[in-house]
């Protein structure tokens, strides 16, 4: 494993950016990964079709709390269109490090609940192989 990205998982593991729960927001989703029991709420602001705020809750393993943090740095002030585009391949590359099969969904749960959420704010359906 690449001591660089550890290091960065671990950094954003410990001192998490934008976790917390947003009082009044435009969309919020959560989402569970049943097989480990991670779960992750997702707040977000949308204004004038920005993403003007994204917060982060939740409790689970290592992976998943720093991707849902690295996940939101990167989705804060981003157009709605843009956001959505978003996927796993930009997520993982992101982290920095092989995910395994076992720990892809505690990878990926942040993007789930994003997506879902933006998704069904705008009366959309999503797609979940667009993950």
């Amino acid at each position: 494993m690449d001591d660089l990205a550890q290091a960065n998982i671990l950094d954003h593991y410990k001192y998490p950016r934008n976790r917390g729960v947003i009082e009044h927001p435009t969309v919020t989703r959560e989402e569970v990964n049943p097989l480990c029991g991670d779960h992750i709420r997702v707040d977000m602001v949308i204004n004038d079709g920005i993403v003007q705020d994204l917060q982060f809750s939740g409790r689970g393993c290592t992976i998943s709390q720093a991707s849902a943090s690295m996940l939101t740095e990167a989705l804060i002030g981003q157009p709605v269109e843009t956001a959505k585009t978003f996927g796993k391949e930009e997520l993982l590359e992101l982290i920095g490090i092989p995910i395994g099969y076992t720990r892809m969904k505690c990878a990926l749960l942040s993007l789930k609940a994003f997506k879902v959420g933006i998704y069904t704010a705008n009366g959309e359906t999503w797609d979940q192989d667009d993950i």
